[in-house]
């Protein structure tokens, strides 16, 4: 099976619960466990978090969604043209945050990690960051 789905929405905290739930519901034709469906929604709902906070601090722009359906594997790609991250390697150390001021844990990259197979993230600063994330879905034996 080989299917694939793009969204654009505006950087505004109400479209976290669309994106995460517009993704959930296009790889439910993988028949994935509620267990992996509740891990994609939470990894795309920090990856949309983070573009919402971090690219787009005083404005809003869009995020982009790609997901990816390919036999037993979802791919999402999450990008936006913000203002980039500098420093990835130190953006991905658990607890690392730049929002020191705001009430955050600085668990989103960690928690994707942990939630997803692989994780890869590329980014410019002034031009923006894509995050792909992938997660194989596991076939039951029948």
């Amino acid at each position: 099976m080989n299917n694939e789905m793009k969204l654009e929405f505006l950087s505004k905290s109400a479209n976290e619960s669309f994106a995460r739930i517009a993704v959930a519901a296009f790889v439910s034709q993988l028949d994935p466990t509620i267990e992996e469906i509740a891990d994609i929604k939470t990894s795309v709902s920090e990856a949309v978090t983070n573009c919402i906070i971090h690219a787009y601090p005083d404005r809003e722009g869009i995020i982009k969604i790609k997901s990816v359906l390919n036999d037993n594997e979802v791919e999402i790609e999450i990008s936006d043209t913000g203002e980039g991250i500098e420093n990835v390697e130190e953006a991905r150390t658990p607890l690392y945050t730049s929002k020191v001021n705001l009430e955050r844990s600085g668990m989103g990259f960690t928690i994707i990690e942990n939630f997803m197979d692989d994780l890869r993230v590329e980014s410019i600063v002034g031009i923006g960051t894509k995050l792909t994330m992938k997660k194989i879905i596991k076939k039951e034996n029948t």
